[in-house]
């Protein structure tokens, strides 16, 4: 076979000083297989396993209107076998240990990865290219009536859920008729029972060839082993035929236009979208960055004026959505129960105004600028699944021609300055918005080679032994136990520290506590604010989360190793000094009540508020609600007093782990924490009632009624 390949690139490095990143590069290989497949191929010893992932250049904006659906349809049948394996494509996959193993679809692409041990790599490489070269002659209208009657299911179960018919309204009102981004991906219930056997062949006749796809090899393996497999399985496919490329249509709008939708919602939200440029143009890069100043977490402009300060709403977000050929700018607003939208949206506003006019500050300029750094750092220690290694440089060479396209991107945001910032947003966001008011409907009530081998699949090897770093433990002088796992292949340290409480402590005060307890640990300490505690962590590129599980209560931290003392100083700060404001607990209080009152009208919710107690019992530490959020009445109890005291209780270093993976090693960290934690002293822990219960007599099935189901 002939080949083009390009030079392998250098090794991902960070620059030690704070805020300066060094080239970030991914190395790799490029091969081009004379039937136009192209190859990736990444090196990566870390631990002894291959991702596989290919991208197929179709998606949902390579449809028309009346078949609509199928890019997404396909991804399903691609799952049910083809003509030398025809059965379930989990089964194979499964039994080697594959995991990260899926497929998905949006509207400019569809793809299918798996990580798979080394020694495996042949058996997901024959299941893909049997797909690839193979796959006709197994769809029958049986498969495909089958997996048609899944999809319109998929997208019953997505429809039915709050706000499920958002998406819907907003793709037909923003794009104009004709539009490939006018539909949804999922499509419409019409066009998918219109679906014929003979569309789903020629769809895969059509975007299902080699030169119309990206494969990325990456992990245990070199790139002569990866070239010579791959063409192997793959080299003796025919290409596909020539594929129309859409141009970039950005449908860019004058005026505003609103619409209001009645939905059985518990709280009303309201919806800003603009029409904005496609992904890689250099306006979106910085309206990516405007939209996370605006609506990205705790520290962001909406947060602090409509969650924090005005406590108008519950959640407020602001995110850019960039696709190939045209992007949105989308801002989301969900009203606290009682608060009117146009409260809302006059805040909204004047906040967006604000920006408008002077565009961002220095300090959340740089902020978002570590920001985006820390969160390429952190995909890129895997080499598979979304975010990964192989999906960056299939990305990039599916959409830009180039992998190493994010480079480019990595780059501009590195260099952007307030003011592009600003003339990007008064650009793009000064006017054509669309506005969706979403009001609460009704009564809510919870309720190659001609030597392969075709006639069976290849057996995977034995699997390799796992390249684990080593455990390694040591105990603080007030028995906080230390586990390390040391991984110096990128600059970050992470923290996760375990204490034994979670949701069954609440069996010894009101159901709801600990959650909310863990949801407040952050909120602020003797010394510092909430706001404060997100400002500083974000100057440093650091992410703190806090939380709890059924049996567990977490603080974590992910920390640059070039900032790792400060940002330690802080999550020691927040473990060991927690205030718990009583302004900041009356506005979590009412964020938990609203949060309950979502889950008694959501589908999936409804069963894990009420399965705990059928099963453990009203007595049991697991008897409370699944979500650890507990009931509007034990939520309505809860004092300040209550939180400081489960506090007070649980938090003790003799019953509590330290998990700490990265950049550092016991002789350096054991000293930092030491000084850090050597105030915090050990005591008693309660007794939580977690006996054997046993299991009923009988089978027994409980039926639960939510009124106006679609589904």
């Amino acid at each position: 076979m002939r080949y083009a390949f390009a030079l392998i690139c250098a090794l991902v490095l960070l620059a030690p000083a704070f805020g300066q990143p060094a080239a970030i590069d991914i190395p790799y290989q490029k091969f081009i297989l004379s039937n136009g497949l192209t190859l990736l191929v990444h090196e990566d010893r870390k631990a002894p396993i291959v991702s596989v992932n290919i991208w197929y250049h179709v998606g949902s904006k390579n449809e028309k209107r009346g078949k609509t659906g199928f890019a997404h349809l396909f991804e399903h049948l691609m799952f049910n076998g083809s003509e030398h394996f025809d059965s379930d494509y989990f089964k194979v996959l499964e039994k080697i240990g594959a995991t990260d193993l899926n497929g998905t679809t949006n509207n400019d692409r569809t793809n299918y990865f798996q990580n798979v041990p080394a020694s495996a790599l042949d058996t997901v490489l024959w299941m893909e290219s049997d797909r690839m070269g193979h796959l006709l002659g197994a769809i029958d209208q049986a498969k495909l009536d089958e997996q048609r009657g899944v999809v319109q299911n998929e997208k019953r179960q997505y429809e039915n859920q709050p706000y499920g018919l958002v998406e819907n309204l907003i793709v037909e009102n923003t794009y104009p008729a004709g539009h490939p981004y006018s539909w949804t991906v999922i499509g419409s219930m019409e066009d998918l029972n219109a679906a014929s056997l003979d569309d789903v062949r020629e769809w895969f006749r059509t975007y299902y060839g080699p030169s119309n796809a990206v494969l990325v090899v990456a992990g245990d393996i070199d790139a002569k082993t990866a070239r010579e497999k791959v063409d192997k399985y793959f080299g003796s496919f025919p290409p596909g035929p020539p594929i129309a490329k859409q141009a970039v249509w950005i449908a860019k709008r004058t005026g505003a236009q609103r619409q209001v939708l009645e939905d059985r919602v518990p709280q009303a939200r309201l919806y800003k979208v603009w029409n904005v440029p496609q992904q890689f143009d250099r306006d979106a890069t910085y309206l990516d960055l405007v939209t996370s100043v605006l609506g990205r977490g705790r520290s962001s402009r909406l947060y602090k004026r409509l969650v924090y300060t005005d406590q108008l709403c519950t959640d407020v977000s602001a995110f850019a959505d960039l696709r190939e050929i045209a992007g949105q700018v989308v801002i989301q607003a969900t009203a606290r129960p009682g608060v009117e939208l146009a409260k809302v949206e006059a805040a909204l506003d004047d906040e967006l105004a604000r920006f408008l006019s002077a565009g961002p500050t220095q300090e959340e300029l740089q902020r978002e600028k570590t920001r985006d750094v820390a969160t390429f750092l952190r995909g890129s220690e895997r080499i598979g699944g979304f975010g990964g290694k192989s999906d960056v440089l299939a990305r990039g060479q599916v959409f830009a021609g180039n992998p190493e396209i994010y480079k480019t991107e990595l780059q501009a945001v590195q260099a952007a300055t307030a003011a592009d910032l600003k003339n990007a947003a008064v650009k793009w966001m000064s006017d054509g918005v669309y506005v969706l008011e979403v009001h609460p409907f009704g009564e809510l009530k919870p309720a190659v080679a001609a030597d392969v081998d075709r006639t069976k699949v290849p057996e995977a090897g034995a699997a390799p032994e796992p390249r684990l770093p080593k455990f390694q433990r040591a105990t603080l002088s007030n028995g906080l136990k230390l586990v390390l796992a040391e991984r110096h292949d990128v600059p970050l340290v992470n923290f996760a520290l375990l204490v034994d409480a979670g949701y069954a402590a609440d069996q010894l005060a009101r159901p709801g506590t600990a959650r909310l307890a863990m949801s407040m640990l952050d909120e602020g300490t003797a010394t510092r604010t909430s706001l404060q505690i997100g400002d500083q962590l974000d100057s440093l590129g650091a992410q703190l989360n806090t939380g709890s599980n059924l049996d567990l209560s977490m603080v974590r931290l992910s920390a640059l190793k070039a900032n790792l003392d400060p940002s330690l100083a802080i999550f020691a700060d927040v473990i060991l000094n927690p205030s718990f404001p009583q302004a900041d607990f009356a506005r979590d209080q009412k964020l938990q009540l609203a949060a309950i009152q979502r889950e008694k009208v959501t589908p999936n919710s409804i069963p894990r508020r009420v399965l705990p107690e059928i099963l453990f019992g009203a007595g049991h530490a697991y008897g409370a609600p699944a979500s650890g959020n507990g009931t509007e009445a034990s939520v309505s109890a809860i004092r300040r007093d209550d939180l400081v005291k489960f506090h007070q209780s649980w938090f003790k270093p003799n019953a509590s782990t330290l998990i700490i993976v990265g950049d550092t090693t016991l002789a350096e960290i054991t000293p930092k924490l030491e000084r850090l934690f050597q105030g915090w002293k050990p005591g008693d822990i309660p007794k939580k009632n977690i006996a054997t219960v046993a299991p009923p007599s009988k089978p027994v099935i409980y039926l639960v009624d939510r009124p106006g189901s679609i589904q």
